[in-house]
């Protein structure tokens, strides 16, 4: 018996992990939720701002990884920027329609009046995939709008979710078309794909937090800086988390440049040359009609820090990737 015990132990632990099951599926109000293994991973919300964002998110361990405002006031949150919401893609300026912004943003202050005039919207338009598996993804389409509602611009947008060992994987492939004829994308601070981390593993916290990119830069001296991947860690409900932001060679203008703040706000924006001090010229482009602009990004919720994670090889085995 005891042999025989033995041997069904041993044939046990011999059997890989069992493999992670996604589903995707519609939600009441128009996005999607994706699970895995009938947890919820993540949710796209479409209709409670002026563009689409992912919130929540659930990384390796069941925390969640992003902070909960606006969508949720949560005791000792640093309730500041509405529109840092889970996580998002926005722009100040294309074809000169704000959608990093939104009406909350600028609150009763006169002086932002003229901006508030600008401010545009990124309206999901439909699903052109909704798929679980081995992988989940969503694949949506969207128009950028102005203030009357005249489409400026299209994006396609795929996000795929994935487990990896011990930590969860979203990629996010961006294609902002110039569907209506020219448009100009500016050069502006505020752009890029967005994740607002919890507050508590933010440097600002003075927790633990910390950020480090993979040219070494730390904490501050991150913003502004190129830099083929950011990893930010710290504590999150009394584990030590970290959100690894990756940016892959095919990406527009890679390696990107990070407007990467110590108060939460990770942000690969490769548009904002000169206004993240990278150079005096403008940076600005304009897309004649059906050009296109290529992001490509992973982000990946982990254990530990970015060494513990092994994010340099990470990214190595990701730029392998055809994205």
């Amino acid at each position: 018996m005891k042999l025989t015990a033995l041997l069904a132990s041993t044939l046990v632990l011999a059997l890989p992990a069992a493999a992670a099951e996604f589903t995707v599926e519609k939600t009441a109000t128009g996005g999607a939720v994706v699970k895995v293994d009938g947890q919820v991973f993540a949710e796209y919300v479409v209709d409670q701002a002026n563009k689409p964002y992912l919130w929540p998110i659930y990384g390796p361990t069941g925390k969640s990884m992003t902070r909960s405002y606006p969508m949720k006031n949560v005791e000792g949150e640093k309730q500041d920027h509405p529109h840092h919401r889970g996580l998002n893609f926005g722009h100040e300026s294309i074809g000169g329609y704000d959608t990093w912004a939104e009406l909350a943003t600028f609150g009763t202050n006169p002086k932002t009046s003229e901006r508030v005039k600008h401010l545009g919207a990124i309206k999901h338009r439909e699903f052109k995939e909704l798929k679980g598996g081995a992988t989940g993804v969503i694949y949506a389409l969207s128009d950028y709008v102005d203030p009357q509602g005249k489409v400026t611009i299209t994006e396609e947008r795929s996000m795929t979710f994935q487990v990896q060992g011990e930590s969860r994987v979203i990629d996010v492939d961006i294609d902002l078309i110039a569907s209506q004829g020219r448009v100009v994308v500016d050069d502006k601070k505020d752009a890029g794909l967005s994740i607002r981390v919890p507050h508590s593993m933010s440097v600002d916290a003075k927790e633990g937090g910390k950020l480090i990119n993979s040219e070494g830069h730390q904490d501050a001296d991150t913003w502004g800086k190129r830099a083929k991947w950011c990893d930010y860690h710290g504590p999150v409900e009394g584990e030590h988390l970290g959100i690894a932001f990756l940016n892959h060679p095919s990406s527009f203008r890679h390696p990107t440049s990070w407007h990467a703040r110590t108060y939460g706000l990770f942000t690969a924006n490769p548009f904002g040359l000169s206004q993240l001090k990278l150079q005096t010229e403008s940076g600005a482009l304009e897309l004649k009609e059906g050009e296109r602009i290529k992001l490509r990004h992973r982000f990946i919720f982990h254990k530990g820090d970015e060494k513990a994670a092994k994010i340099a090889e990470a990214y190595e085995a990701y730029a392998k990737e055809a994205r």
